[in-house]
């Protein structure tokens, strides 16, 4: 199992447990969402080595996330598109991972610490 199956994993036993505060306005839920979720799903995400299934499963779980919050099955047959547009958000995971790094690595490179 690798680093981001991992952290997808926890990141889904902690919303299942905590899935009685995801129960207010899309604005509440969304910011919950973004603070709990992702700090444990996206922890030290900057170091990580992506591949192409890693790509896919957060994706996956990012979706996973908001078809959870808004309650719609699998089985309503709801698109990745429309899941997006009824909680007016983007895809962001990934985003969130690149920014991540660019940080990272600014740090470094003001610590003297780089190496590339």
């Amino acid at each position: 199992m690798d680093i981001a199956q991992r952290k997808t994993e926890m990141s889904k036993k902690v919303f299942t447990e905590k899935k009685k505060l995801f129960t207010g306005n899309l604005e509440l839920k969304k910011s919950l969402m973004l603070g709990l979720e992702w700090s444990v799903a996206l922890y030290a995400a900057e170091t990580w080595t992506l591949t192409q299934t890693d790509r896919r499963r957060l994706e996956a779980f990012e979706m996973w996330i908001w078809r959870r919050m808004e309650k719609i099955s699998w089985l309503d047959k709801v698109t990745n598109e429309e899941v997006l547009g009824r909680v007016n958000e983007d895809r962001q995971i990934l985003n969130s991972i690149w920014q991540r790094r660019r940080v990272h690595r600014f740090r470094l490179n003001i610590d003297g610490l780089a190496m590339f």
